[in-house]
């Protein structure tokens, strides 16, 4: 019985919310506009924010270190020098790229590689086979591409030292800061909604005296507050949420996915944004009732 009749409360006091928004709407409509505008910012943040780690992953998923072998190295050498590379520590795979495959490839790229190449005999292409290695921990590759160059046989190695550490530091700071921005409009808006819902709950200050005479306690007399926060948050999210997918999908047609190179991929429309979507939604809804609640509580002191 107790549980059926604080479901019957409960569902009254939902009734009862939706009712508040429309009848209010007006005063309603500073606290939604304020979470649709947060929100289309933060969705653009968080968007920023994924695509740039995923951009880092991309990168570090795709390190390589290319391993130059010597001319003079026969067949037994080379296949000395693999196991040597096999039995270092962070070494995921490693693949032969002969030179003759690297030359057929370069004739492909350009018409002048195509006419120099062609000229060359087997005997005298001067390119290098190459073991193409992948590592297990990109942050450890620094100091793998250093215990290869230590193996005999080996002229040089290459892995982009330099640049690609910038690139990936660039991206993490630019990650981080992307966060902050996002927690930093969480915030901000949580505070204007709690003074733009004070507003409202004050012009109905009426309504919540008669409550109090009656003896209603008082989380039934927030609890009304809180749930249209609820609708609050739902409704003003709606535009967030819409221009996410259909703004991010269009983005993501237009680029074909590839922003400047193909290590700059964008993260597929989907399920992306249906997730991000959902993430909108539970942030306008937490932030809207969160603001209802202290709004009701600090200011009305109930």
């Amino acid at each position: 019985m107790i549980r059926m009749r604080n479901i019957r409360i409960l569902l009254k006091n939902i009734r009862d919310g939706l009712k508040n928004v429309v009848r209010n709407f007006s005063l309603s409509l500073a606290s939604i506009s304020c979470i649709t505008v947060t929100l289309l910012i933060v969705s653009v943040a968080l968007i920023g924010s994924l695509n740039v780690e995923n951009f880092t992953k991309i990168i570090k998923d795709d390190f390589t270190i290319v391993t130059y072998i010597k001319t003079d190295v026969d067949k037994d050498g080379e296949a000395k020098i693999k196991s040597s590379i096999q039995s270092l520590d962070n070494i995921e795979s490693i693949t032969f790229d002969s030179k003759h495959e690297i030359a057929k490839r370069m004739k492909k790229e350009s018409e002048i590689f195509n006419e120099i190449i062609s000229s060359w005999s087997e005997e005298e292409n001067p390119l290098y086979d190459t073991y193409l290695v992948k590592v297990v921990d990109s942050s450890k590759i620094s100091q793998t591409a250093n215990n290869i160059k230590k193996i005999e046989g080996i002229q040089m190695v290459k892995y982009g030292e330099g640049m690609i550490d910038s690139l990936i530091s660039i991206f993490n700071i630019l990650e981080k800061i992307l966060i902050v921005i996002v927690i930093s409009l969480i915030v901000v808006t949580a505070f204007l909604i709690v003074n733009t819902i004070k507003i409202t709950i004050f012009s109905r200050q009426e309504e919540i005296e008669i409550k109090r005479l009656v003896g209603a306690s008082n989380f039934s007399i927030k609890q009304p507050f809180v749930i249209e926060g609820l609708f609050i948050g739902i409704i003003g999210s709606i535009i967030p949420v819409v221009a996410t997918i259909y703004g991010y999908s269009f983005l993501y047609e237009k680029t074909g996915g590839v922003i400047f190179s193909q290590f700059i991929r964008l993260i597929k429309p989907y399920p992306f944004t249906f997730i991000l979507s959902g993430l909108l939604i539970g942030i306008g809804i937490i932030v809207g009732m969160f603001g209802s609640s202290r709004a009701v509580r600090k200011y009305l002191k109930i």
